[in-house]
């Protein structure tokens, strides 16, 4: 099996959410530098590039899962219960809690 580089993730945290969401939709996913983390003590989490690679016979899928998840990141919506605006990436309002897909 050959494995391409599909995504930098800007922490483990981010890296790791998005590993599980492709390893949901069939994909096998490795990370590379996510044991480096752990290494770099008093710094930041985002200091060290977590990458996510995927079997080259998978990779536009990846990659197309990957650009809806940006877009996703982008974009924000308005709670209808408060009108607290959101980032795309929240699933409820910061603010009250309201679930997104309640509307």
């Amino acid at each position: 099996m050959s494995w391409i580089q599909v995504y930098s993730a800007s922490n483990s945290l981010e890296a790791h959410s998005l590993k599980g969401m492709l390893e949901s939709m069939g994909m096998d996913v490795l990370l590379k530098g996510d044991s480096l983390a752990s290494a770099t003590g008093e710094l930041p989490a985002d200091v060290v590039a977590v990458t996510l690679w995927v079997d080259t016979l998978r990779e536009e899928k990846a990659r197309s899962a990957l650009h809806q998840y940006e877009a996703q990141a982008e974009s924000v919506w308005f709670c209808p219960s408060c009108q607290e605006e959101n980032g795309g990436s929240f699933e409820m309002c910061w603010q009250c809690s309201t679930p997104r897909d309640e509307f």
